[in-house]
This record gives C-alpha cells, sequence and structure tokens, in this order.
C-alpha cells in the first residue's frame, strides 16, 4: 500500500523508519521530511500545515491511508480534508484533536467525566489570573489554553514568577493566539510518565510507555522545552499502574468523546501524573510525542501498518499489540540557547559511520542540507540518539557514546537521560 506521513521531525523519522520495514509498504512518502528520511523514502518539501498541499499530494499518489504525525495538521481539521476527498488518515479530526488544541476543552471534558486531573481555573485576564495565584500562593501551573510547540507550560515557585508567566501569555502576546487565555492550575506532585494508546473510537489498546525528560538541563532544572530525551518502558509504571491508567483514564476518554459525538480515533497519548492519590492526567495529546516516539517505535515488534491499517478500518478488537522486552533510550543533541534564541544553518558533522552500528539509530529532529548537501541544523532539537539494550545502564552507556562521538560543540544535552 502508499502511505505518506506528514512531517519532518525526529517523531516523523521514527514512524517512517518502522513502517519502511513492513512488508506491507509499496510507495513511502514523506512531507517534508528530512535528511534523515529521505536515505530510505520518498519526500516532497510540503509543509505539515499545508493542508491544501498535503491533500493534493496526498490524491496525486493514491494514498492508501495518511500518517499525520504533528498536532498541528490535525487541530486544523487535516484528517477531515482527507475524509472529504475519499482518503483515509490516521489521526483524530479537527473535533476529536481539541483535546490536545485545547487546554480548557480538556479540562473541561476531564471534570465532565470524572477523569482524575488537578484542579484549574480558566482566565482570560490578568486579574483573574492573579487572583487565583494568590489563593494557591504561587505554588502552581501557568499554561497557555493553545498549542506553543510544547513551551506554552511554566511551573511556578512564587507569587511573582506565576504572574510574570501570565503577564507574558495574556499582555506580551508571548505565544501569541494560544496564549490569550490561559489556564491557572494546581501544582500536584509525583513522577511523570506516559502512555501511548491507540483507538479506532471504540476500543482502545496500550501501545507502549515512556517517561519524558522536559526541563533543558540535568536534575529537570532549567525551562521547559519540547522534551530532551526519553526512556522506554517508563520505569515508574508497571502493569497494575497501567491497567489502572487504561481503566480510569484512556477508557473513559475514549468513551466520552464518543458519547459527545466526536469519536477519537489514532494515537491518544495521555501525560500523567503519579500522585499520592493515584494517576491524575497532566495533558493529553493527539498524537504520538517527540522525542517518546524516538524510543517506543523501535521496541514494537508489532507490523506499525497492521496497526494503523486495523484502526482506520474500525477492526482493533481483534488486533494484539507487542513489544520487545528491552530498554530503549533516546537523547536529544540540541542547539546551543534552546529554547530560547538560537542560531540555525550551523553545519552537523557526518553521521555516515553510525548507520551500521548495533542497536543504534540517530532520528533527525532538526536537520537540513545546504547548497553543498552539507548537513545542517536547521531546529532547536537537532537530532535524537537512540540506543535499545538488555537494561537501563546498557542502554545509557550506549546512547551517551555515541552523543561523545558526534561531539558537535555548537550543541547541547542532558546528561542524565534515564538516570534511575
Amino acid at each position: 500500500m502508499n502511505i505518506l506521513v506528514v512531517g519532518g521531525g525526529g517523531r516523523e523519522h521514527a514512524i517512517a523508519y518502522s513502517l519502511s520495514k513492513s512488508p506491507l509498504i509499496n510507495k513511502l512518502i514523506v512531507a517534508p521530511g528530512n535528511p534523515g528520511i529521505e536515505t530510505f523514502a520518498k519526500c516532497y518539501p510540503i509543509a505539515a500545515e499545508d493542508i491544501g498541499g498535503q491533500c493534493k499530494l496526498a490524491k496525486n499518489i493514491k494514498a492508501d491511508i495518511v500518517f499525520i504525525g504533528p498536532e498541528i495538521p490535525l487541530v486544523l481539521g487535516l484528517k477531515n480534508k482527507l475524509s472529504e476527498i475519499g482518503i483515509n488518515a490516521f489521526g483524530p479530526s479537527k473535533e476529536a484533536a481539541q483535546l490536545e488544541g485545547s487546554k480548557t476543552f480538556s479540562r473541561n471534558f476531564c471534570k465532565r467525566y470524572n477523569i482524575p486531573q488537578p484542579n484549574f481555573k480558566y482566565c482570560s485576564d490578568l486579574k483573574t489570573a492573579k487572583d487565583q495565584i494568590e489563593l494557591l500562593n504561587g505554588y502552581c501551573v501557568v499554561k497557555a489554553d493553545g498549542l506553543a510547540a510544547g513551551k506554552g507550560v511554566v511551573v511556578c515557585d512564587t507569587v511573582n514568577e506565576a504572574i510574570n508567566a501570565s503577564t507574558q501569555m495574556l499582555e506580551d502576546n508571548k505565544f501569541g493566539d494560544a496564549g490569550k487565555s490561559i489556564l491557572i492550575e494546581e501544582r500536584i506532585t509525583g513522577i511523570e510518565a506516559s502512555l501511548f494508546a491507540v483507538s479506532d473510537g471504540e476500543t482502545a489498546i496500550l501501545l507502549g510507555t515512556a517517561q519524558d525528560h522536559k526541563r533543558a538541563n540535568d536534575n529537570d532544572q532549567g525551562p521547559n522545552t519540547g522534551g530532551m530525551g526519553a526512556i522506554s518502558p517508563a520505569p515508574a509504571l508497571n502493569e497494575e499502574l497501567n491497567k489502572n491508567i487504561f481503566n480510569n483514564i484512556i477508557m473513559p476518554t475514549i468513551n466520552g468523546m464518543r458519547s459527545d459525538g466526536i469519536p477519537y480515533e489514532g494515537i491518544l497519548y495521555a501525560g500523567v501524573m503519579l500522585t499520592d492519590q493515584g494517576p491524575k492526567v497532566i495533558e493529553f495529546n493527539c498524537r504520538f510525542g517527540d522525542p517518546e516516539t524516538q524510543v517506543v517505535l523501535p521496541r514494537l515488534s508489532t507490523d506499525l501498518v497492521d496497526i494503523i491499517q486495523n484502526t482506520v478500518t474500525n477492526n482493533l478488537e481483534n488486533t494484539s499489540i507487542d513489544l520487545i522486552d528491552n530498554t530503549a533510550i533516546t537523547v536529544v543533541i540540541a542547539s546551543k540557547g534552546y529554547p530560547g534564541t538560537f542560531t540555525k544553518g550551523i553545519e552537523l558533522p557526518s553521521l555516515n559511520k553510525f548507520d551500521k552500528r548495533k542497536n543504534i539509530i540517530i532520528f533527525h529532529s532538526g536537520t537540513a542540507k545546504n547548497d553543498n548537501e552539507d548537513l545542517i541544523s536547521s531546529g532547536g532539537r537537532v537530532l535524537s540518539v537512540t540506543a535499545i539494550g538488555d537494561n537501563v545502564q546498557d542502554c545509557r552507556q550506549k546512547a551517551y557514546d555515541i552523543v561523545e562521538e558526534i561531539n558537535w560543540d555548537k550543541g547541547f544535552f542532558r546528561s542524565d537521560i534515564g538516570k534511575l
């Protein structure tokens, strides 16, 4: 079959890499793709958020399924537009993608269906935000309501810190329309973990777990980023906790969306906090995470094409998903200055010598080529170095050996990814 993958980051590299292993693939096309992906798939320079361009490409290549990687085209309704021209898409509709596209929608939905989560207050003006911040003594989380590339969340310790974050979002337009309204949330404590389920709107199956490292610096210090590394399976989770989260968070979400008349199809990513009162939802994402995809999919032994085909044909009930019993760790190499100001277009060391390394995959998160066909940086997060091994220690050693060998002096990385 012909499959189009929409996107061009590390997540889409991992998705395309996994799909490419399937004997069911006839043509694998990625748009816009990246230099890492184009070594094994045909790439077209069409932006992920170019809804019309993506639909035209899908029609021209006679795509059997379109796998929508990033959140923006999902929130913009790419699945809806593809459905209108008779093409199956793997991912939720524009209406269902509100679970990620609007934190207010998500929080109100969870409240309505008694899905465990922190207490929250919706604020569209600074006075309301300040009142709530004072009530919580500044110990709170300030969140932009809309999509902010993983950076619209500020964990605050003091009143001044929280008011400053709220002011930047509501009045200084730091995140544009995404921050025109915000949530002030109760700050819950515990260990964070992520669960990935796939749903056809009726049923759902757990696909894998991971633990992401969001802060820029070691020991969870510094600003929030899109993710500086991840480990799978999530060390803090076990079979009992997985069942608890699946039964009390995942399935009530799938059932609630169906009851609301907006069935949820595709990947549901639940970011949870393991609190003393039990698991609570921090956030929902309507797609695979980045960099979690880079550690979940390399452990998948079930054919990913089978999974997505059974999802779009509403046949998940008879599907089983198996993961190999090992550990995967990915370490992100980011441009110096990220998630703030950083320079693009910096030449990267050659990665060719790593192609034959066993149990090592280097996913391109933010790369491009210059006029001389040299590999250069094109984003904040540049490379995701993934290692697969028998245990955490083995994985960490492999991943960091490669990171040190790459030795990109214009980048930085956390040295504690997967550290227990």
